[in-house]
C-alpha cells in the first residue's frame, strides 16, 4: 500500500496526514520514523508489534509511535480496516515540556468515550488541510497539531518516575541523535546510570538487538540514505556515519545488506536509471 504520508515527509513536509482503507495489508518486517507516527483505527482491527509488545486495537483506539521505535502493523486474513495516518516532527510540537511528556506517553490508547470524538474530529480537519496551499496552511496544521496532542495529554495518565522502558527509549533516542559519535555500551551505561549487565538485558528484551547491533544497523540506515542521495565518496560517508575506518564500514555494511557499499550505490543507480528511461 503506497503510503502518501511518508511521501510528503520525504518531499520535506513537517506535517501529514492521511486516510486509507485496506484489506490483508501486512507489514512483513519492522521499521521506524525519524518523527512521530499516531495511527487512528476508524474500522475493523489490527494488530501492533510496538518493541516486541503485540497490541490488538479496535475503532476508536489509537497509537501514537515515538521516534526510532521499532513496529509493524498487521490483520486477520480478509478483515478489511480503516485508519488515519499522522507524520509529524518534534519541532512541530509547541514546547519542550509538551514534547518530553509525549515522549512519556506514548503507547496504546484505548477509545476514551470522552476525548474520542474530538480527537477524531481533528484528525478529520487535519485531513481536510492536507491539501489546502491557501495562506497560513501551515500554520494552521500546526495549530491543529497541537490541539490534538494537548487533547492526548489531558487524556494520558499522570507522568509517573523514569522507568526502564522510559530509560531504554532515552537510550534508543541518544544512539540516533549521536551516531556519528563513538559509541559503546560502556559509554551509554554510564551516562544513563545502568550497569551494563542490566542496560544490556533491558535493552535486548526491548528491541531484538544487542546494543552494538543496534548501533551498527542504525548507522547503516544512514549510510544507504547518504549513498543514494550524496555523491559524497564512500570514505567521507564512513567517517560521517561513526564508523572508525574504511574497513570497518565495508565490513558492517555487507554483514547488513549483504551487499559492499559500492555494489549498493551502482545497483541503486542503475535502478534510477531504468525507472527515469
Amino acid at each position: 500500500m503506497l503510503d502518501n504520508a511518508g511521501i510528503k515527509i520525504a518531499l520535506g513536509e513537517k506535517i501529514s496526514c492521511e486516510q486509507i482503507e485496506g484489506i490483508n495489508d501486512n507489514m512483513s518486517e519492522a521499521h521506524y520514523h525519524e518523527f512521530f507516527e499516531l495511527y487512528y483505527l476508524e474500522s475493523g482491527e489490527r494488530c501492533h508489534i510496538l518493541n516486541n509488545e503485540y497490541i490488538t486495537i479496535k475503532p476508536g483506539d489509537f497509537i501514537l509511535f515515538p521516534p526510532y521505535a521499532m513496529h509493524r502493523s498487521f490483520g486477520r486474513e480478509n478483515i478489511p480496516f480503516k485508519r488515519i495516518l499522522l507524520y509529524f516532527y518534534t519541532d512541530q510540537i509547541e514546547s519542550e515540556s509538551m514534547y518530553q511528556k509525549l515522549l512519556n506517553n506514548c503507547g496504546y490508547y484505548h477509545r476514551n468515550k470522552n476525548n474520542s470524538f474530538s480527537i477524531h474530529r481533528i484528525l478529520e480537519m487535519l485531513l481536510a488541510e492536507e491539501e489546502n496551499t491557501n495562506k497560513f496552511s501551515k500554520e494552521y496544521r500546526k495549530t491543529l497539531l497541537n490541539l490534538l496532542l494537548i487533547t492526548i495529554l489531558r487524556q494520558a495518565k499522570p507522568e509517573e518516575r523514569v522507568n526502564d522502558k522510559n530509560r531504554i527509549s532515552q537510550v534508543i533516542h541518544y544512539i540516533h541523535n549521536n551516531y556519528k559519535e563513538i559509541l559503546s555500551l560502556e559509554i551509554l551505561s554510564e551516562k544513563f546510570f545502568i550497569s551494563k549487565y542490566h542496560l544490556s538485558r533491558e535493552f535486548k528484551k526491548r528491541t531484538d538487538k544487542t546494543i552494538v547491533q543496534y548501533i551498527n544497523k542504525t548507522r547503516i540506515m544512514h549510510a544507504q540514505r547518504k549513498i543514494m542521495e550524496t555523491k559524497k565518496s564512500l570514505t567521507e560517508i564512513s567517517h560521517e556515519t561513526g564508523f572508525a575506518s574504511l574497513t570497518h564500514f565495508n565490513r558492517i555494511f555487507k554483514a547488513e545488506t549483504n551487499l559492499t557499499p559500492s555494489e549498493y550505490r551502482k545497483i541503486y543507480f542503475c535502478k534510477k536509471k531504468i525507472s527515469l528511461a
